[in-house]
């Protein structure tokens, strides 16, 4: 179970990925050190496969600090940085990264996602809903956040994905969600939101494709429903894979029960994956993640 840590006004979230050696960890750690910093929760993973190396570590400081300390921070850890070749960042912990949410008709995903945000269990802003459809509407108007409708067909696409990228830009949005957001984003909105964009779709890809397929699945028998959220490239659902789950059926199960089940394993995969990347949890492993 993932420690559960307080965001402070000084508490920070160090992560980085680099090639693995000798020396990384005890780097880091002696920076903190002399800075007068804790260490409150730490994570790492070497891959053997790769040679890579995985960090992530909250901190705070012990003493007080100043209102820019996280620039300082940064601007002093560059030189540890460099001399290992690390992709690295630092972030206040207490900072809430900013979430456009994608949606058609089918709202589940998006009412789990508004639910956890209302709650405080989303450690996120939401700062709009995007939609092809006016369908979902009215429940983003009831949690008071800005609905923005974009329809689409296949002559107004462009224009539709550049109106989309741009509500990303005027939102300054960190992380777009498409929850069930039921269109294929073109190769070039993908390389625009590389790393932070995360779909979810079901676990019956690519045996059971088209409109229908949880009533196919039941016309095989299909004894298992699941799920799996990914971060959006232009390799169609076959992004690196943040989060999967999965449910048993049995034969009593109609189509309408499995569809039923499948959106509550939807629902909790899509938001286990959103909570992990608005924690800085989530690193790419060349095709693959690495999840603290």
């Amino acid at each position: 179970m993932l420690t559960q840590i307080p965001a402070t006004e000084t508490r920070y979230i160090l992560t980085l990925s680099c090639a693995d050696r000798p020396g990384l960890v005890a780097a880091v750690a002696k920076f903190l050190r002399d800075l007068d910093c804790t260490i409150v929760d730490a994570a790492q993973h070497g891959d053997q496969a790769t040679g890579h190396f995985f960090f992530r570590a909250e901190f705070e400081f012990i003493g007080s600090v100043g209102g820019k300390i996280c620039d300082e921070l940064r601007s002093e850890f560059g030189s540890i940085a460099a001399a290992f070749g690390m992709e690295w960042r630092i972030d206040a912990a207490a900072k809430k990264p900013k979430v456009i949410i994608a949606v058609s008709k089918f709202g589940h995903c998006l009412n789990d996602l508004l639910y956890r945000w209302r709650s405080g269990a989303l450690h996120a802003e939401i700062c709009a809903v995007v939609s092809n459809h006016e369908t979902m509407r009215d429940l983003v108007d009831w949690y008071g956040i800005p609905y923005h409708f974009l329809p689409v067909d296949k002559s107004t696409k462009a224009d539709q994905e550049a109106a989309f990228h741009g509500l990303v830009e005027e939102y300054g949005a960190d992380l777009v969600v498409l929850a069930r957001y039921m269109q294929i984003l073109s190769d070039d909105l993908c390389r625009k939101l590389d790393r932070r964009c995360i779909n979810i779709h079901h676990s019956f890809l690519p045996s059971f494709k088209g409109a229908r397929p949880y009533h196919a699945a039941f016309d095989r028998g299909v004894k298992l429903v699941g799920a799996t959220a990914h971060f959006v490239t232009p390799d169609l659902d076959e992004g690196p894979i943040i989060e999967q789950d999965v449910i048993r059926i049995g034969h009593g199960d109609t189509p309408e029960s499995r569809i039923a089940k499948g959106r509550d394993v939807e629902a909790s995969v899509l938001a286990r994956a959103v909570k992990w990347w608005t924690e800085h949890r989530v690193m790419l492993n060349g095709d693959k993640t690495v999840v603290f």
